[in-house]
């Protein structure tokens, strides 16, 4: 059985940090949604780089403000957004591995670059599962460290998993996995579900306008502001909601779903966007374009395998 030992003591809290896992999976039907980390693609660079196996646990950390002081000797990697991270002060380098002592101060600022920064630590941080997964999900009282959902809070102790692994070696992520979350993000987009219902200029609009970010934003969703869509259905029973659901409400303003979101929705749904554009939407502030591009599904699993094969 895997042993638990100190990992970090929590100095100052933040405004949100997050114990996430892949994910809890099996239990929608219960009326229990996924969590899981918003941008999948920084977590598991995080994780990797540490040598951790997939599902390992990470701290997801919005908007920075955290501060954790290391109780031994560890071996971390932060990926994802640029928060500002520092050691003792000095520039923490991101996307690659680093060295904590025992005593030294790990603190994340403001954004500079992106939105959800990812701290993985060699061995993963321990907590008990609860219905198959640690991912905290505030909303319905699941996962994190104490199993409820509980954000962190000044004076928490982070455990860690034991690891036998030196965690020595130093491992760096390539440029070309390092998005500039600043940039114009282009999100690949499955049309489907009640894609055929929508009229035409919509449809034209929809993927060939410019979309912004608004502040209406959190783990459950992200609302778009733009061109009003309009939709030939007036009622919808509702249905299963996957992840990356691009729902359109009355107002016409699409509402991209994500890891906290709701099981069901009776909304209509333009289609929904693969897990890694999802991903890369969290990673925009309010007022930041987005754009849509409607991409074929065999498209959309190539690109998808790929990604899981780099991770094993």
């Amino acid at each position: 059985m895997a042993e638990k030992r100190s990992g970090f003591f929590v100095k100052r809290a933040g405004p949100l940090a997050l114990l996430q896992d892949a994910g809890r999976f099996g239990v929608r039907q219960l009326g229990v949604t996924q969590g899981g980390p918003v941008d999948l693609h920084a977590w598991a660079w995080a994780n990797q780089l540490v040598g951790n196996a997939w599902g390992a646990a990470a701290l997801e950390i919005t908007f920075g403000g955290l501060q954790l002081v290391a109780e031994q000797d560890l071996t971390v990697a932060v990926a994802g957004a640029d928060l500002s991270a520092t050691l003792d002060d000095s520039p923490l380098p991101l996307w690659r591995t680093a060295s904590v002592r025992k005593g030294q101060r790990l603190a994340f600022g403001s954004p500079a670059n992106g939105l959800r920064a990812y701290l993985a630590v060699a061995g993963g941080f321990a907590a008990e599962p609860v219905l198959g997964s640690v991912a905290c999900v505030a909303r319905e009282g699941l996962g994190g460290f104490d199993g409820r959902g509980s954000r962190l809070a000044e004076g928490d102790s982070l455990p860690v998993w034991k690891t036998s692994g030196s965690g020595r070696e130093t491992r760096e992520a390539p440029d070309n996995e390092r998005p500039d979350y600043r940039a114009t993000a282009q999100l690949a987009l499955l049309p489907g579900a009640q894609v055929g219902a929508f009229t035409g200029r919509s449809l034209y609009v929809a993927f060939n306008s410019e979309w912004r970010v608004d502040d209406r934003a959190d783990r459950m969703g992200i609302r778009l502001t733009g061109p009003t869509l309009r939709c030939r259905i007036e009622s919808l029973i509702s249905e299963g909601i996957s992840l990356g659901a691009i729902q359109v409400p009355p107002d016409g303003q699409p509402i991209a779903l994500l890891n906290d979101r709701q099981t069901i929705g009776g909304y209509p749904r333009l289609g929904n966007l693969t897990p890694l554009a999802a991903s890369r939407l969290a990673q925009c502030m309010p007022g930041q374009v987005v754009t849509l591009k409607a991409v074929a599904i065999e498209h959309a699993l190539d690109e998808h395998r790929r990604f899981l094969r780099r991770f094993g």
